[in-house]
């Protein structure tokens, strides 16, 4: 697949990703409208929202600089060769 490099094109892809969870989010609420849903929604995507950090900033920037990113398979991948190889980062080894 080609890489999208068209600024309004990544825009409008930015803002179908929100327009999607946004209806989706509702769509649960709406099925089940109590708080413990509500609030489990809201617990669910901050915790994927804080994984999505630390699979790629906080593992690019501190554990392994060496490590570029090109989405969440490539992560899986980067980490299952770690696991594998048993290697360790440079500030791990210091």
């Amino acid at each position: 697949m080609k890489d999208l490099t068209d600024a309004r094109m990544i825009k409008l892809k930015g803002i179908l990703f929100l327009i999607i969870g946004l209806l989706s989010a509702l769509l649960l609420i709406l099925e089940q409208p109590t708080l413990k849903v509500g609030a489990l929604l809201g617990i669910c995507v901050w915790c994927f929202c804080r994984f999505y950090y630390f699979a790629f900033y906080v593992i690019e920037r501190y554990v392994d600089p060496s490590y570029r990113f090109s989405g969440l398979w490539s992560f899986a991948g980067y980490m299952v060769q770690r696991k594998r190889h048993g290697e360790t980062s440079t500030r791990e080894r210091k």
